[in-house]
């Protein structure tokens, strides 16, 4: 186990961990999965892994922003279902009516592979007649007495035998699945155990609710039964989901494993749609886009790496855990989709990215005989530290893949390669027979191929030192990728890389200081060359992107002097006061802040910011500036560390892989003091009135590691126990590439 004061790697976890858990530590049992808090990995009933960790800590971190939309999905256009002011598709969880017409249709006329699918189902021994439910008033899953596989058993019944009424039109499999959940709605008063009957409150909860869903049109339910059934979701599964989101079983929140959050929010999706209450919907989609647990949207998919393969959170820990939590996101994104919201392409496909991550990392190069190589991302957490990626059973395999490949390629025409590697060894997909899964998703995801020609799409381009990075989502009948290079926006470009067939990414290392660049990639088929992708700007210089003079007369708002984002808002006690050069904003310590935009250093590679400061009290924290989303990810500059010098830090785990610029001296007071940072590939550089106070030579991580960040602020910090700055800032300045020396000098005159 790591220790909180421990400076192994050259990390050391100071008072930034601290301020995450200041209670004492819970002894906490050992239970069948393994993993965080208080015992229990993110595993199902398959896996067994010992406990890794046997403290807890309680969070004292802030809950961070409100979810601010979802991003819009790269590749050929696609809209999930619309709804207006949130009236819910029924049936709309996993399954719509129109899945459910496709299922019969491609089964009627004998059509591969529904075929295959629809045998796997009609064999399944849960999805057969003259059974009978096995209700029980209570559920343990954890500790002594467990007994929750005789409930998971009669959930996988009652959706699988759901699911043959929905396509035979048989009204016996209809009436045998109203028996099972009638009879556990009839029975069930506790779902208990240690602190893995939250696993069983948000895995079994999430399956339970698409059973009842999809017969909720059945006209031999009763409604009195519907609405008890109903009532026994709200009542016993969602406040068990809604306790471990709010507080981790007053744990620590990294010490709980992605899956713990993926089950939970799938759940209370899956309740919220079931019981027509948008509040629960809009909870589980909130902490989707903005918890600071390790299953939100950002964290779950812990680093994405060139190629847009993204390291999921559990990479380093065992690959049961990785398949199982692929399983988990994958039902709430579909199930989110047939709501209308697009949750799959969240963050430029950032589910896409740790699909193929984890369906690379368990499949075999059959022209090596060995496993695939992933990059990997040292990773830390309350459990302690994962440098390699785990080989804990590596090659596993889940009946998951189908819902993702199916999304993504057939619905989108965005190509998921590894994924669809894994779909086929799996195919036709069963249950697993675990309950870890609901199952059978080459029956009920499988779509024809998209239809229209596909091209690359999402190019990013970050610079990075005198490197561009290029990084592109494919195409499904794809053969190769050829990145062209043009020294005008528009072309006429030339072939820079042709013929890349194995990955989504090329460096470009043949460019210059000063140098500007326009990227574009076509796609190379049997057919000939695809359109292009998106067009992609490199500046292999510093660029200003930003600028707040705080040269208005008075108001509330600071305007953007290069006319590229919206206003910024002073907040609290912030006013306009006489500056270093006309007017500066004055910050009383106590509310006064200004708010920055959403995203406004999202896509920077290499950067520099600058300002001009005037510190009354160097209290130790305060923030000159803070980007973030909560306290899970961030990028700040603060006037005293606790060695009483300036410390610039990002982070993309709660403060735990925090890489950091230290000053040498500590900040003057009283007066005004220029201070910059700038980073320049692995080179990090702190500047104070134009002079280096500091440096690091291996700053990995950047700005656009950090997403979508929704909490952007000078003058206050992604902690709320921080103290806020008391002084005066004046023209704040970003820039898009590294400032050289003499020109943080120049602006410190």
């Amino acid at each position: 186990m790591h220790s909180l004061d421990d400076d192994k790697n050259g990390l050391s976890l100071d008072r930034r961990v601290f301020l995450l858990g200041t209670a004492s530590a819970l002894a906490l049992g050992t239970t069948a999965c393994g993993g965080g808090g208080g015992g229990g990995g993110g595993g199902g009933g398959g896996i067994s892994l010992p406990l890794t960790g046997a403290g807890a800590q309680t969070t004292t971190a802030p809950t961070g922003a409100t979810g601010t939309g979802t991003a819009p999905t790269t590749g050929p256009a696609s809209q999930p279902p619309a709804t207006q002011a949130r009236k819910f598709v029924h049936p709309g969880l996993l399954h719509t009516e129109a899945d459910f017409e496709r299922m019969r249709q491609k089964v009627a006329a004998q059509a591969q592979p529904w075929l295959d699918g629809w045998n796997a189902l009609t064999s399944s021994g849960r999805s057969q007649l003259g059974m009978a439910p096995r209700p029980l008033a209570t559920v343990i899953r954890g500790g002594d007495g467990q007994n929750f596989a005789q409930m998971y058993i009669d959930i996988s019944r009652a959706y699988q035998l759901a699911l043959r009424w929905k396509v035979s039109q048989d009204r016996r499999y209809a009436d045998l699945a109203v028996e099972f959940l009638n009879a556990w709605s009839s029975t069930l008063t506790l779902v208990t155990g240690n602190s893995d009957r939250f696993l069983a409150a948000g895995i079994y909860g999430y399956q339970f609710a698409n059973a009842g869903e999809i017969m909720r049109s059945y006209e031999g339910w009763a409604a009195s039964d519907f609405a008890r059934f109903q009532n026994m979701m709200l009542t016993l599964f969602y406040p068990l989901n809604h306790s471990f989101l709010i507080n981790h079983n007053g744990s620590e929140i990294t010490n709980y494993w992605a899956n713990w959050d993926l089950c939970n929010i799938a759940s209370m999706l899956a309740i919220g749609v079931l019981c027509d209450r948008t509040d629960i919907y809009d909870e589980a989609m909130s902490y989707f886009k903005a918890g600071q647990g390790n299953g939100a949207g950002l964290q779950a998919v812990y680093q994405v790496h060139p190629g847009y393969l993204g390291q999921w959170q559990e990479s380093g820990r065992d690959q049961g855990h990785c398949t199982l939590g692929i399983g988990l996101a994958a039902a709430f994104h579909e199930m989110a989709w047939n709501q209308g919201d697009d949750t799959y392409g969240y963050e430029n496909n950032r589910f896409l990215a740790g699909a193929e991550y984890v369906a690379k990392s368990n499949l075999v190069d059959s022209s090596t005989g060995t496993f695939y190589t992933v990059p990997f991302f040292t990773n830390i957490n309350r459990q302690g530290t994962q440098s390699v990626l785990s080989t804990g059973g590596q090659g596993h395999r889940r009946p998951v893949w189908e819902s993702v490949y199916n999304h993504y390629a057939n619905r989108l025409g965005v190509a998921a390669p590894y994924t669809l590697k894994q779909a086929i060894q799996m195919r036709p997909e069963s249950d697993g027979g675990n309950g870890d899964q609901l199952g059978f998703g080459t029956l009920t995801f499988t779509r024809d191929p998209f239809s229209a020609r596909g091209k690359p799409s999402g190019l990013t381009a970050h610079v990075r030192g005198t490197q561009v990075v290029l990084s592109w989502w494919g195409c499904p009948d794809a053969q190769s990728y050829t990145v062209r290079r043009a020294s005008t926006a528009g072309g006429p470009y030339t072939d820079l890389a042709p013929g890349i067939s194995d990955t989504l990414t090329f460096t470009d290392s043949s460019v210059a200081a000063g140098e500007v660049w326009y990227y574009v990639v076509v796609a190379v088929s049997a057919s000939g060359e695809s359109a292009a992708s998106n067009e992609e700007r490199a500046a292999i210089k510093a660029e200003l992107l930003m600028q707040l003079k705080f040269d208005e007369p008075g108001g509330t708002q600071a305007i953007d002097a290069t006319g590229r984002f919206a206003a910024s808002g002073l907040q609290g006690g912030a006013t306009l006061v006489a500056g270093h050069e006309g007017n500066a904003v004055a910050l009383d310590g106590t509310t006064g802040h200004v708010a920055l935009p959403a995203g406004a250093v999202k896509s920077l590679g290499d950067f520099s910011i600058s300002t001009w400061l005037r510190v009354d009290t160097l209290a130790a924290w305060s923030r000159v500036f803070d980007f973030g989303s909560g306290a899970r990810r961030y990028m700040m500059l603060t006037v005293r560390n606790d060695g009483g010098v300036p410390r610039f830090a990002i982070a993309t785990e709660h403060g735990y892989n925090e890489q950091r610029i230290d000053g040498s001296a500590p900040l003057p007071a009283g007066r005004w003091v220029h201070v910059a940072v700038t980073v320049s590939g692995s080179l990090g550089t702190l500047y104070v009135d134009g002079v280096e106070a500091g440096s690091n030579t291996q700053m990995s991580l950047a700005p656009f590691d950090l997403g979508e960040t929704t909490q952007n602020w000078l003058g206050r910090s992604q902690y709320s126990g921080d103290p806020r700055l008391k002084g005066r800032i004046d023209d704040f300045r970003i820039y898009g590439g590294a400032l050289d020396s003499a020109e943080v000098a120049a602006l410190a005159q």
